[in-house]
């Protein structure tokens, strides 16, 4: 009994900070997430003094790996996020955004479908691998409520996603690629043609996501297209974090002032806040190495994973990599947390100082971060009571809280350009 005790305080230790997910604020600004840092922060420290004293008090006892927790508090995180979609689908809790019916937690849904992408290869791993019933049916159970909210988001990104990383984790376990070296010893010229088909299927799918928002796609190419430009004008050292913006504007402006450019090209342009695409993203404020750096640590991660066979993670880490190609999820708390939980768990293994390593790295840095997240947090509050002075068209009222905001609030764009705003209709 008492074993059952300390497993359940170590997924709970694990499941609630990752819970950060489902945290929504109706007081802050639309789509701002500092409210899920603040939470993280706060429950971190606690989790990490109940994992120290499960893992040290007491005689020794064979702990679940990380590796089996983490699975499960995504199971379960995943499970609750399908669930909020299904009420939103059928009119039972409120979107999160105006212009669509399905966000779950999220602001937009996009982060949302990718968030369950990422989930449905950990349902199919413990569906594939549990030998206990009742795990196998509720990971199951899992798999198909992601099933049946995933289509309705219209993410692209996460539907190939998940297309990829579930294929992965099912040829894993049926060992496709054993078969595939047996059977090409013995029928190549079969191989081939399997291969050829399955090109053909690949090129046809492309083709068929590429018309379902033909614009949005040439939206996509484009901005990737000004974001490699960007980065090749500062390919060491970058334009700096939080600098995408200012840096692809600049691109884009000096690409069309060549006046050498395509009409559909000028129809498709924008300022966008990301590149859509992490890894350019990457190398537009960091540099080309910190990429190499990246992906280095991706591919170790993966290796590392296969080796101990920990399909379910991998194959949540390869859909969070397929979908950050042609989205924008480490700019969602949760994705970055989450990502760093699937490294920790495939590189460290398992036993106390495994567990004892993550619960002072996780438990420090969410100390560290606390004051400066509530800080953040009360200056959202207060930002979102001026600008119902500043909507109504009380600039003077609203100039001076947004002054004495600057400070705190001076890197978010809306702020700014409300501000900015505001001063220039005050004629200042």
């Amino acid at each position: 009994m008492m074993k059952q005790v300390r497993i359940l305080i170590l997924f709970l230790s694990v499941t609630v900070p990752l819970g950060m997910v489902l945290v929504t604020s109706a007081d802050l600004p639309a789509g701002e997430t500092v409210s899920q840092w603040v939470w993280f922060d706060r429950t971190m420290p606690l989790a990490a003094a109940c994992i120290l004293a499960t893992v040290w008090l007491g005689r020794k006892w064979e702990m679940p790996s990380l590796a089996s927790v983490l699975s499960g508090s995504l199971l379960v995180l995943g499970g609750v996020e399908a669930v909020w979609g299904l009420r939103q689908l059928y009119g039972f809790t409120a979107s999160g955004h105006s212009l669509y019916a399905l966000t779950g937690s999220f602001f937009n849904p996009g982060p949302y479908s990718g968030y369950l992408a990422m989930v449905l290869p950990v349902a199919l791993h413990g569906y594939l691998r549990a030998t206990h019933r009742g795990l196998r049916w509720a990971a199951a159970g899992v798999g198909l409520l992601i099933l049946c909210v995933l289509p309705a988001g219209m993410s692209r990104s996460a539907w190939l996603a998940a297309g990829v990383s579930c294929l992965w984790v099912y040829g894993s376990h049926a060992h496709w690629g054993r078969r595939w070296k047996e059977g090409w010893k013995r029928k190549r010229r079969l191989m081939v043609v399997l291969s050829c088909v399955g090109l053909c299927l690949v090129l046809l799918g492309g083709g068929l996501l590429f018309t379902l928002k033909p614009d949005s796609a040439r939206g996509r190419l484009f901005l990737w297209r000004m974001s490699a430009r960007a980065a090749m004008e500062h390919s060491w050292a970058g334009h700096g974090s939080g600098n995408f913006a200012v840096a692809y504007g600049e691109a884009q402006e000096r690409y069309f002032a060549a006046g050498d450019y395509e009409p559909w090209e000028e129809r498709v342009a924008g300022s966008p806040e990301y590149a859509f695409n992490e890894y350019l993203q990457a190398a537009v404020e960091h540099g080309w190495w910190v990429l190499g750096v990246v992906l280095f640590v991706l591919e170790g991660t993966l290796t590392m994973g296969i080796v101990r066979e920990e399909y379910g993670l991998c194959g949540a880490l390869l859909a969070g990599s397929v979908f950050a190609f042609s989205s924008y999820p480490l700019q969602v708390p949760a994705f970055g947390v989450t990502g760093l939980a699937l490294v920790a768990a495939l590189w460290l293994l398992n036993g106390r100082w495994a567990w004892t390593a993550l619960a002072l790295a996780a438990g420090l840095w969410g100390g560290w971060r606390l004051t400066a997240d509530q800080r953040m947090e009360q200056a959202c509050r207060e930002w979102t009571q001026a600008r119902m002075l500043y909507q109504i068209g009380a600039y003077e009222a609203a100039e001076e809280d947004y002054r004495r905001l600057l400070p705190e609030l001076g890197d978010k764009g809306s702020f700014l350009f409300e501000y900015g705003h505001g001063l220039h209709k005050l004629g200042r």
